[in-house]
């Protein structure tokens, strides 16, 4: 039993990086599989079925792009917010939640000036503009963001 609840508290702590896990896995293999498609139809004598695989060709090509894009983006935030941890410096997750889960707009929108703030007073600390993209996040707004953290992100290799 206690071997059990061990799975299952390394399953939840783990929870998202098994979905990524699952979800890489199912993308690979639509892309194996829309590589294999794409080849049957270059090899058919007709022009037709020829640019049709052309064409099919792109889409792993650029699905593998888009994943192995998203996986190193997820690995750098995931790297930058556990130097954030053991600094002390990751925002407190203290805002108020709806009954279903999500983080009242109200309260995000009022803590948002604080790491807007930040940000303007030291445009170049990577920390600053990690924070900012979680304060976006939690007001909903996941282009701004994304957008934040990519910034983080440059800012944070350029210091190493």
């Amino acid at each position: 039993m206690a071997e059990t609840a061990g799975f299952l508290d390394a399953v939840k702590r783990h929870r998202a990086k098994i979905g990524v896990a699952l979800v890489s896995l199912l993308l690979v293999f639509w892309l194996i599989i829309a590589l294999q498609r794409s080849v049957i139809l270059l090899t058919d004598p007709d022009l037709v079925a020829k640019a049709l695989g052309l064409a099919y060709l792109l889409l792993p090509l650029i699905g593998g792009w888009a994943m192995i894009r998203e996986l190193l983006f997820g690995m750098q935030t995931s790297k930058m917010a556990n130097e954030l941890d053991a600094e002390g410096g990751l925002p407190v997750d203290d805002l108020p939640r709806t009954p279903a889960g999500r983080i009242v707009r109200s309260a995000a929108d009022a803590r948002f000036p604080e790491y807007q703030a930040e940000v303007e007073a030291a445009p170049d600390d990577w920390r600053g503009w990690f924070r900012l993209s979680c304060a976006y996040d939690a007001a909903g707004d996941r282009t701004r963001a994304r957008r934040s953290m990519r910034t983080a992100g440059k800012l944070y290799n350029a210091a190493r």
